[in-house]
C-alpha cells in the first residue's frame, strides 16, 4: 500500500466543494510531551525543561507520517509564570506541516499542594506540498495547488493544567481558530478548514506500591470538530525513580493501536524515552508498527530532590 500522488489528488480534488481537517499528531508517549497539546503546562516541571521526539509512524507504509518535536520550557524567577517555545514538523505523504508557536502560562496556588495553571500559546502554522507532486502532469497546470500550498496561517490556542506533585488534570484546545485556504486562492474549489479544533483532556495519577515502585495510569481525551473521538489510556510502572515501563491502548476509528513505553533516567539532567505502537484497525496489514523515540534534558535544582516531577 501507497500513499503517492494519485491519492492526493483524489483528495484534493474529489468534487467542487472538498473539506479537509488536518489535526495535531498523536504521540505514544503523550504524558511526557504535554507542552506540545496545552499551554498552561509551560513551566511546570518548575526547571528549565527542553525535549525532542521523533515519530516514525506506520513503518513500511510508503508515505508514512513522519513527525519531529522540539519544545522548551521554563518558569520565571517567581514561578507564577511559565514561557515556552514549541516547534512541530509533521509530514504525511506530500503534505507537510510546521507549527512554531510561544506560550504562556500563569499559576495560582489553589490548596497547600495544589496549583491551576492557565495558558495561552500563539504562533503560526506552515503547510506545503512536496514539488514533486506539484509537478506531476496531472497537476502541474490545476493552478489550485499552487495557490494552497506554501502558506503560512496564524493561531491561537488555550489551556488549563491543575496539578500537585501526585496528579493532574489539563483541559486545552491548542489551536481554536479555523484556517480557510480557500480565501485567496483561485476559487476553483471550495477549500474548507485546514485546521479544526480539537479539544484535549488529560489526567494522571501516581500511586505508591511500595518504597521503590509507582504506578501510574494516565488518560488523554481528544475531541475534534468533525471527527470521531479519539481516547488513550496507558498505566506504567516507576521502579526506583529511574526506570519506567508500560503499555497503553488507543481508541480511534482510523488509528486504534496498542503500545508499549519504556523510558530511563541515564542521569538527573537527561532522560530517555522509547514507544512502539501496533496498529489494530485496517491499516495492520501494511505495517509492522510505529516508533517514537523521546530524549528530555532538564537543569536540575537541589530543591527538586524532595520534589521529584513524575509528569
Amino acid at each position: 500500500m501507497k500513499l503517492n500522488r494519485y491519492l492526493c489528488v483524489i483528495l484534493f480534488a474529489l468534487s467542487a466543494s472538498t473539506a479537509f481537517s488536518q489535526q495535531l499528531p498523536q504521540f505514544t508517549q503523550y504524558m511526557f510531551n504535554t507542552i506540545s497539546i496545552n499551554p498552561a503546562y509551560a513551566g511546570s516541571r518548575e526547571t528549565f525543561s527542553a525535549v525532542g521526539l521523533h515519530r516514525s509512524q506506520w513503518i513500511g507504509l510508503d508515505g508514512g507520517p513522519e513527525t519531529q518535536t522540539l519544545s522548551i520550557h521554563a518558569p520565571l524567577r517567581n514561578q507564577k509564570i511559565g514561557l515556552g517555545l514549541s516547534f512541530i514538523n509533521d509530514e504525511l505523504g506530500y503534505e507537510n506541516f510546521s507549527y512554531l508557536y510561544g506560550d504562556f502560562s500563569y499559576t495560582i496556588q489553589t490548596g497547600e499542594k495544589s496549583k491551576l495553571a492557565f495558558g495561552i500559546k500563539a504562533g503560526f502554522t506552515h503547510y506545503s506540498l512536496d514539488q514533486e507532486l506539484l509537478n506531476d502532469p496531472s497537476v502541474v497546470n490545476d493552478p489550485f495547488f499552487n495557490d494552497v500550498s506554501n502558506r503560512w496561517s496564524p493561531n491561537v490556542g488555550a489551556g488549563l493544567y491543575w496539578h500537585t506533585n501526585r496528579w493532574y488534570v489539563g483541559l486545552s484546545a491548542p489551536r481554536i481558530l479555523n484556517t480557510d485556504y480557500n480565501k485567496g486562492g483561485s476559487g476553483n474549489v471550495d477549500y474548507v478548514a485546514l485546521e479544526r479544533i480539537s479539544y484535549y483532556f488529560t489526567g494522571g495519577y501516581v500511586f505508591d506500591l511500595s518504597q521503590s515502585v509507582k504506578l501510574k495510569p494516565s488518560v488523554l481525551l481528544k475531541a475534534t470538530n468533525g471527527a470521531p473521538l479519539s481516547f488513550d489510556i496507558s498505566a506504567n510502572f516507576l521502579f526506583n525513580e529511574v526506570f519506567w515501563i508500560g503499555g497503553g491502548y488507543r481508541i480511534d476509528q482510523s488509528a486504534a493501536a496498542i503500545g508499549a513505553i519504556t523510558d530511563f533516567q541515564i542521569s538527573k539532567q537527561l532522560r530517555i524515552g522509547y514507544g512502539y505502537e501496533y496498529p489494530i484497525s485496517d491499516i495492520r496489514p501494511y505495517t509492522s508498527g510505529t516508533h517514537e523515540v523521546l530524549l528530555m534534558f532538564e537543569i536540575f535544582k537541589n530543591k527538586r530532590i524532595k520534589s521529584p516531577r513524575y509528569f
